[in-house]
């Protein structure tokens, strides 16, 4: 086993390819300053998280590509993070013209409504997948495969040949049905 806390993060990169461990050591290098640049910008540390993973994802996926004599590892990373944040921005706005257009309104869960979710399914006094009868069938396949099989809100939307915007409303809607806030035929 090679100590590849020794190796700088272009030998890193390169020792990937051979030695997938060589990446954990990129990881844990230069984790904790994307998760905080990403939660500067986004504001949002659930976000910040998401889109973190998302960025050390892509640099595993694309470590072959990273040629050093274009720059540092680190700017290289960054740029990957730059890449997330904004096509994250894209998506929401196109997500929220998409709501406009359809006069649907943003629905933001409480902290509050996500632990009464939560408490519903860990006190045992409700049977979380039998609360799942009163969703719509869209809004059961959609909660299902988001937080029960904890799929990618774009995986979901290809499988149902939809929007990300409209698989997102499915599961907001079903989660404030499933947190007691709405019921089925009620606005």
């Amino acid at each position: 086993m090679a100590n590849f806390d020794r190796l700088s993060d272009a030998e890193l990169l390169a020792a990937t390819r051979a030695q997938p461990d060589a990446f954990g050591v990129f990881y844990e290098r230069h984790a904790r300053s994307v998760l905080a640049y990403l939660a500067r910008r986004t504001e949002n540390v659930e976000l910040a998280l998401d889109l973190t993973a998302e960025v050390f994802a892509a640099a595993l996926d694309g470590c072959a590509r990273y040629r050093a004599d274009e720059g540092p590892a680190r700017a290289w990373l960054f740029g990957i993070a730059n890449h997330k944040l904004y096509e994250t921005w894209r998506r929401e706005a196109a997500e929220r013209a998409a709501r406009r257009r359809l006069g649907v309104a943003s629905m933001e869960f409480t902290d509050g409504a996500l632990e009464r979710v939560e408490e519903l399914v860990s006190a045992g006094e409700y049977d979380f997948l039998s609360g799942m009868e009163r969703l719509s069938p869209g809004e059961r396949e959609a909660v299902r495969a988001r937080i029960i099989d904890e799929r990618d809100y774009r995986d979901i939307a290809a499988d149902a040949r939809t929007s990300e915007a409209a698989i997102r409303q499915r599961v907001k809607r079903g989660l404030a049905k499933l947190a007691g806030k709405t019921r089925r035929g009620e606005p």
